[in-house]
C-alpha cells in the first residue's frame, strides 16, 4: 500500500468484493473525487476451504479487471494484490489500515451474501473508528428476508409456492394473469436422455493466460486443488465477455435446453446448460437481464416455451429461494445433519480414480474445468455420498471449494438441503437418491463400465444399487413419513427377507472398500 496519504478531509472507502463485480451498480452512477474504491485478494478467502485453482484464478482475475475497469471510468481505486507487503490478509485489519492511511471519513459497503462476511463486517461496523454504511448490492429480485415472507403460514417452504409468486410478481412468463402456456411447469417435458442429436453448441468462451497470477499465488502459499489451466482459463472476466457467453447460449443451447437439462453424458461436459452462474455469481450479469433475454427467445419463436421456463425457474425460482432459505436459517443451516451421516468423503472425490464410470467422470471433470451440471452434482456424486452417509458438512465443504460458481448462499442450500437432506426436509420434500437405474436411463456411462448396473449383488453390482435399498432401510421409520417416499419405502415390505439381507450384506461390504472402488 503505497500510494500517498490525503492531507485535507479524507475520503469514503467503498469495499467492493470478490462476488460484486457489477459495473451497473448504482454507485457507479457517478465519479466521486471522495470515494476510493477498495478491492483486496486476501488469504482470509482463498483459505476457509480448499478451492479449486480456477476459482482463484478466475475470481482474482475478474478482480483486477474490474479494477482497471473502475480506474478507466474515472473512479478512485485501491487494488491490495495478494503478494502487496502491506496486505495483512484480512478483511477488518486491511479496512483499519485503509482507514489509516486514507484518513477516512466514513466506509461503506455492499451487503455480503455469505454469513461469515456479513457477519464479521458487522462485528468490526460496530468498533470501526469510523461510521460505517451498507448498501443492498442491487442484484437480486428479491430481500434476503423474501422467500420468508412470500412463504409465511405455509408448514414447509415448497419452491413451487414462491415460483409462481415471482411469476406473477415480475411478470415473468405469464398471459394475462395466466401462465404462457396454460401451464407453470414443463418438467414432465424436460426429462429427456441425449443420445448423440442435436450435438451439442461448440464452447466458444475466450482464452486467458494467468499464468502470472498463477505464479503469485503458488509464491503466496496459496493451496487449491485441481488443474489451475493458467494459460488458457476459459471463464470471463468482465461483463462484456458474460454477455458474449450469454448471447451464445441463447443463440445455440437455449432451444434445446429444456429436453436434455437433466440428462448425463460421457462426451459432452456441458451438453446444453449454459455455463452463466459463475457470471451471474460474481454479479457481471444481472438475473432480470437473463431472464428477460430468455423470455425474448421464445416470444420470438426462437426457443420453445418448455425450455425457456426450465431455465427461468432456474433463475427466477430456485436461485432466488435456496438464497431466501439461506438467510433464514443461518448460522445453524450449515450445521445440520438430520439423519445423522458421519462417514468420511472417499479420497477418490479429490482424485477421480474411481471404477464407478459416471462419478470417475463427474469428479475428473471437476477437477479438470471445475464445474459439473446440476444432475452430475445432485444424482452422481451427491447422491452416491448421501446413499453411503458420508458427513454432510464434509460433503458441503468440498462442494463450496471444487467449483467455480459455489459461493455460500447457494451453494449450502443446495448440497446439505436438495442434495444431503440434511435440514430434514426443510427445503426438499423429498431425498433425492436413485438405484442406478436411473443413471442408466439418463445416460451413457454404464457402457463399458468395471459394474453391471443390472447386478443387484456380487463383485460387478453396481454400488448404487445396493446402497440404495441399505439407505432406504436405514431410514425406514423417517422416510416412511414423508408423503412422496412412502410408496418408494413400501418396496422394502414386499421385498423377500432374505433378498433385503443379501442388499445389506453387499452394502456393507460396500462401504467397507469404499475408497478402493
Amino acid at each position: 500500500m503505497t500510494a500517498a496519504p490525503d492531507t485535507a478531509t479524507g475520503p469514503t472507502l467503498r469495499l467492493i468484493l470478490g462476488d460484486q463485480l457489477d459495473p451497473l451498480h448504482p454507485w457507479l452512477a457517478q465519479r466521486r473525487a471522495d470515494v476510493v474504491y477498495v478491492l483486496m485478494e486476501m488469504r482470509q478467502e482463498t483459505d476457509y476451504v480448499l478451492h479449486h485453482a480456477q476459482k482463484v484464478l478466475a475470481i482474482f482475475a475478474a478482480m483486477r479487471t474490474f479494477g482497471r475497469h473502475l480506474r478507466g471510468a474515472g473512479h478512485r481505486v485501491r487494488y491490495v494484490t495478494i503478494d502487496d507487503p502491506s496486505n495483512r490478509q484480512r478483511l477488518t485489519a486491511n479496512l483499519d489500515a485503509l482507514i489509516a492511511h486514507y484518513r477516512a471519513v466514513a466506509v461503506e459497503y455492499q451487503w455480503p451474501d455469505e454469513w461469515r462476511l456479513d457477519a464479521q463486517l458487522r462485528a468490526w461496523a460496530a468498533q470501526a473508528p469510523v461510521p460505517v454504511r451498507a448498501a443492498d448490492s442491487a442484484h437480486f429480485y428479491t430481500p434476503r428476508d423474501g422467500v420468508a415472507r412470500a412463504l409465511a403460514g405455509h408448514r414447509q417452504w415448497v419452491m413451487e409456492h414462491f415460483y409462481r409468486q415471482q411469476r406473477r410478481r415480475h411478470r415473468v412468463l405469464m398471459d394475462g394473469d395466466q401462465p404462457a402456456g396454460g401451464r407453470w411447469n414443463f418438467d414432465a417435458d424436460n426429462r429427456q436422455p441425449w443420445r448423440g442429436d442435436p450435438p451439442p453448441p461448440p464452447d466458444t468462451r475466450p482464452s486467458h493466460d494467468h499464468r502470472a497470477l498463477w505464479h503469485s499465488l503458488v509464491a503466496a502459499g496459496v493451496r487449491t486443488v485441481g488443474d489451475p489451466q493458467a494459460d488458457a482459463l476459459r471463464w470471463p472476466v468482465d461483463r462484456a465477455e458474460a454477455l458474449t457467453q450469454l448471447d451464445a447460449f441463447i443463440t445455440h443451447a437455449l432451444p434445446h435446453f429444456g429436453r436434455f437439462q437433466d440428462a448425463l453424458s460421457s462426451r459432452h461436459t456441458r451438453l446444453f446448460h449454459s455455463l452463466l452462474s459463475f457470471a451471474l455469481n460474481v454479479k457481471m450479469l444481472r438475473p432480470q437481464e437473463v431472464v428477460a433475454r430468455a423470455e425474448a427467445a421464445w416470444r420470438d419463436g426462437h426457443a420453445p416455451l418448455p425450455a425457456v421456463e426450465g431455465f427461468v425457474r432456474q433463475i427466477l425460482g430456485w436461485r432466488e429461494y435456496v438464497r431466501g432459505v439461506y438467510w433464514a436459517h443461518m448460522p445453524d443451516y450449515t450445521r445440520r445433519n438430520a439423519l445423522g451421516h458421519a462417514r468420511a468423503l472417499p479420497a477418490w472425490y479429490w482424485s477421480g480414480d474411481t471404477g464407478m464410470a459416471c462419478l470417475r467422470v463427474a469428479l475428473r471433470q471437476t477437477l479438470d474445468g471445475a464445474y459439473a451440471h446440476h444432475i452430475q452434482r445432485l444424482m452422481v456424486t451427491g447422491n452416491f455420498a448421501l446413499l453411503a452417509g458420508c458427513a454432510p458438512q464434509e460433503v458441503h465443504r468440498w462442494y463450496l471449494g471444487v467449483y467455480i460458481d459455489a459461493f455460500e448462499w447457494v451453494e449450502a442450500p443446495n448440497t446439505l438441503g436438495m442434495s444431503q437432506w440434511a435440514d430434514g426436509g426443510l427445503m426438499a420434500t423429498k431425498p433425492y437418491v436413485s438405484s442406478a437405474a436411473y443413471l442408466h436411463r439418463m445416460g451413457d456411462h454404464c457402457n463399458g463400465c468395471a459394474y453391471d448396473p443390472k447386478q443387484r449383488v456380487g463383485e460387478r453390482a453396481c454400488p448404487f444399487n445396493a446402497l440404495y435399498w441399505d439407505f432406504l432401510a436405514r431410514h425406514r421409520e423417517r422416510l416412511a413419513a414423508q408423503p412422496r417416499m412412502a410408496v418408494i419405502v413400501r418396496q422394502l415390505d414386499r421385498m423377500a427377507p432374505a433378498d433385503l439381507q443379501a442388499l445389506r450384506a453387499q452394502a456393507a461390504t460396500t462401504l467397507e472398500r469404499i475408497d478402493r472402488l
